[in-house]
């Protein structure tokens, strides 16, 4: 009797103790987090504080890692190319080499030349396709300006037909117009000329660090492509040190999908706006319209640009347009709407299909926030930014709720009254 007593005193206590412990723990744990919370809420103050000393940093840092930033996009933009080549080499001219890695590293490199060529020939094609016609397109509207603008003074008032009033309002407001333009040039142009050298000056020196930046990361990105599934393999490598298996899989997961969703908007939208760019020049030819060149690039570059793209392009290239016919200028309005609504309901969908998985909502709301923050950069790559954070919520959210044994589905949630507290049931409205 005495001994099963000391029995059940021994395993109580080692309870106790246990419990003890556990309770230790967990108070710690708690005590931890309410630590950091409380000096990530300092280093939040102090970041919107002092947001002016910070943003400097922020700036600093870009400017910095500047070469490393370009030679990652260029590596991330080049790799399929590389890989298509490399895998082509693999297939037919590994077989008749007889050291499997002596194959694979002329595989590599030979995928890293010919992508880095290609690439540097489009951009080059393209340079010296369009910046001449470019040039000659700008100096053509400068140099017939005067006339141009004469003769939609002439257009105004033919078609205003005698209505002096109408003609009068607009002549005042271009005399106005031009005095404004008079008056710049002499009180403030010509007095800050000093100024505008100095920043001129600046801008070619920018310009130089840009054009080294660019030089320094073509060469990161041939050491990132050579090795790219070593570098991978290491961020893997500490994932899976940081993280238990789950959490690590899921983080994985994640950078997978991540990547299919950027890779697929990006390479989407360039094709599509070559293809907008390609289409408008050929409409532009056909109706006979000025500046077709200059016009299509125009429409072209602003159609990457997710919803809001045509239309900022549109309304400089209706001001062209519009001073030299502005009965064309009426067509060209016409012509991009037209050419809009065709990418906007066949090619696009056809082209990026779902890659980003948002409505249309949710892309204006990311292009406005992403924009307004970080400018045309932000509305630029905003839309798969806010995809990414959209599925990871989701996900998030399907989870917890398949934990709980409710459906993951919108629909089923529409009409959903209350959740019944002891079936775990949705209760749906009558």
């Amino acid at each position: 009797m005495n001994e099963e007593m000391r029995t059940d005193e021994i395993q109580t206590g080692t309870e106790n103790r246990k419990k003890s412990k556990y309770d230790i723990q967990k108070y710690a744990v708690i005590a931890s987090m309410a630590v950091a919370a409380f000096f990530i809420c300092i280093l939040l103050f102090f970041i919107v504080y002092r947001y002016s000393g910070f943003a400097k940093i922020w700036n600093k840092l870009m400017t910095i890692m500047q070469p490393f930033i370009i030679g990652i996009v260029l590596a991330y933009v080049v790799n399929p190319v590389m890989m298509t080549v490399e895998n082509a080499f693999m297939r037919f001219v590994a077989p008749g080499i007889k050291k499997e890695k002596a194959a694979k590293k002329a595989a590599r490199g030979i995928g890293i030349f010919c992508a880095l060529m290609l690439l540097i020939f489009i951009i080059v094609f393209l340079l010296e396709l369009i910046i001449p016609q470019i040039i000659e397109s700008i100096q053509g509207v400068m140099g017939n300006l005067p006339d141009e603008i004469n003769s939609f003074l002439a257009w105004v008032d033919n078609i205003s037909k005698g209505n002096t009033q109408i003609s009068q309002v607009i002549e005042q407001s271009i005399v106005a117009s031009t005095e404004f333009v008079k008056t710049w040039i002499e009180e403030q142009l010509l007095p800050q000329a000093n100024t505008y050298i100095v920043s001129i000056t600046t801008g070619v020196v920018s310009v130089a660090k840009l054009v080294i930046n660019l030089f320094v990361g073509i060469i990161v990105s041939v050491y990132l492509l050579a090795s790219k599934e070593r570098f991978i393999g290491q961020l893997k490598k500490i994932i899976y040190t940081l993280f238990d298996a789950k959490k690590g899989n899921i983080i994985i997961h994640t950078a997978r999908k991540s990547n299919e969703i950027f890779g697929g908007f990006i390479t989407g939208k360039i094709i599509d706006s070559l293809i907008i760019g390609l289409l408008c020049y050929i409409g532009l030819v056909i109706l006979r319209m000025p500046y077709p060149i200059l016009v299509s690039v125009i429409v072209g570059v602003t159609n990457v640009i997710p919803f809001f793209g045509p239309y900022i392009g549109a309304v400089p290239s209706f001001i062209i347009i519009a001073l030299a016919n502005p009965i064309k200028g009426l067509y060209f309005v016409i012509f991009i709407l037209v050419l809009q609504q065709l990418d906007g309901n066949i090619i696009g969908p056809k082209i990026l299909g779902d890659s980003t998985g948002l409505s249309p909502f949710w892309v204006v709301f990311s292009i406005l926030i992403a924009g307004g923050i970080f400018g045309f950069g932000g509305m630029l790559l905003g839309v798969p930014t806010f995809a990414v954070i959209y599925y990871i919520a989701g996900e998030i959210v399907s989870n917890k709720l398949k934990k709980r044994d409710l459906p993951t589905d919108t629909e089923s949630y529409i009409k959903a009254e209350s959740l019944d507290t002891e079936s775990n049931k949705i209760k749906y409205m009558e």
